[in-house]
């Protein structure tokens, strides 16, 4: 498969292979969220954004596995760093019990693990001074420990985001705004706060300024004399810098500096998420940094292939057993992805591609809202972006007619679609996709007239 000349080519999907890989699948796993009947075929050709399923057909991934895949299929410069390995076993180990080595030294190893990770993951939020990392499996486990390293600080309560999405786990869903499907029926953890997440100027001032004493809805629930909230019951303040889940939703910029002036007036911890937003996405390592806003904690997950909770020494508990995992931290091949996935967005310097095409793919998009009154808003940053329709309906139409051309997107808020190509997407690449996506619009546009 030659990356500068493929396209995609499709005769049926999902065609007859995937339909039975599809039903036997389902003879064992319990209900989730599958968005199609694509059935990749890991034996077969695939590079960048282009993989083949297992009916021959070659689709562009524009969905890079909800952010999971920063480098797409089989980077060549990943790919040739994990060919060293040889395979072993076990290949995941009680890595909060035990230590790895894949050889050399721990300043210069063979291949770099677990302890090579976490380097990264100080060396990559020093500007925040930032320098102990616990890793876990998911980006949900790593939001988890995020908020228990906060609870274990002090105080009982915390603030989150309307529309946000931390997770599937108990604790995270606690923490969800963003549909009420995710937390129904569920317990929850008490002490939980909404508050507003402004992303325009309009929604800043209609719904986070007040004429309170504190100014804004954070600071008169916390204002010393007329607040309503103890600011030492709080433990923690949680936000996405851009709400994935939640419709790619960027926080406007007053708000995220109100923030950083409530943190310090009141010592508000702040934890920032970024498992979708993270590991270049936006142009930036980090979605937050594009803010003027200061975390105090960071989750990440997804792109990193492991889970990792970073913050400060004086933030993490000192208590030996406080935090552990028998199998965080002991993936050995996740870990060694997760830390050559650094490497390689430093050496092809992927955070200024992720920016230039980002602003290909924006300016492009933005170029079609203003001619087609079907289509609401586009946004986001870098390669992390959304384009809103006018219904749901459509946008489900529009997703299915550009699966039937070869490409695959996901939808995300309530009519919303989110468009992640690799990191290292061309501006061929972008073009291609965006001739398809356009050409499905206009097909379901025809078809709803």
């Amino acid at each position: 498969m030659d990356r500068e000349t493929i396209e995609p080519t499709v005769e049926t999907v999902p065609g007859e292979r995937a339909k039975q890989w599809v039903d036997y699948h389902h003879e064992f796993a319990a209900p989730s969220t599958y968005v199609y009947e694509f059935v990749w075929d890991t034996t077969a050709d695939a590079v960048g954004p282009f993989c083949t399923d297992v009916d021959g057909n070659v689709l562009m991934d524009f969905t890079s596995h909800v952010a999971a895949a920063p480098l797409g299929y089989n980077n060549p410069v990943l790919r040739k760093r994990l060919e060293e390995f040889d395979l072993i076993d076990p290949l995941k180990i009680a890595g909060q019990d035990f230590y790895v080595s894949a050889g050399g030294s721990p300043s210069d190893p063979d291949l770099p693990g677990p302890s090579q990770l976490m380097e990264r993951l100080v060396d990559a939020t020093d500007h925040y001074d930032m320098d102990r990392v616990f890793l876990s499996n998911s980006g949900a486990e790593a939001v988890e420990n995020a908020i228990k390293i906060c609870y274990a600080s002090g105080g009982h309560r915390g603030f989150t985001t309307e529309g946000a999405f931390h997770g599937r786990t108990l604790g995270a869903l606690s923490l969800n705004r963003s549909k009420s499907v995710h937390r129904r029926g569920f317990p929850e953890v008490p002490g939980i706060v909404s508050v507003p997440y402004p992303t325009t100027e309009a929604e800043y001032e209609r719904r986070w300024l007040t004429d309170g004493p504190g100014g804004n809805v954070v600071a008169d629930k916390l204002h010393d004399e007329q607040g309503v909230i103890d600011s030492d019951e709080v433990a923690y303040l949680i936000l996405e810098p851009i709400q994935g889940e939640g419709g790619y939703r960027p926080a406007h910029p007053r708000f995220a500096r109100d923030l950083e002036d409530l943190r310090e007036e009141y010592d508000l911890t702040v934890i920032v998420d970024e498992i979708q937003s993270g590991l270049g996405r936006t142009g930036e390592m980090w979605g937050v940094d594009h803010l003027d806003l200061t975390p105090d904690v960071i989750s990440a997950g997804k792109g990193l292939r492991v889970g990792a909770t970073i913050s400060r020494s004086d933030v993490f508990p000192e208590e030996k057993s406080r935090l552990s995992s028998t199998w965080g931290a002991g993936d050995v091949v996740a870990s060694m992805q997760g830390a050559l996935t650094f490497d390689v967005i430093h050496e092809q310097d992927l955070l200024a591609n992720a920016r230039n095409r980002g602003e290909q793919l924006h300016s492009r998009l933005e170029d079609a809202v203003e001619d087609r009154t079907e289509l609401v808003d586009v946004r986001g940053r870098g390669l992390m972006i959304a384009i809103e329709f006018d219904t749901k309906d459509r946008r489900e139409a529009v997703v299915e007619a550009a699966f039937e051309r070869g490409l695959l997107m996901l939808g995300c808020g309530h009519k919303t679609l989110r468009l992640l190509p690799p990191l290292d997407v061309t501006e061929r690449e972008i073009d291609l996709a965006l001739a398809l996506l356009f050409e499905a619009i206009d097909a379901v546009d025809a078809d709803l007239a």
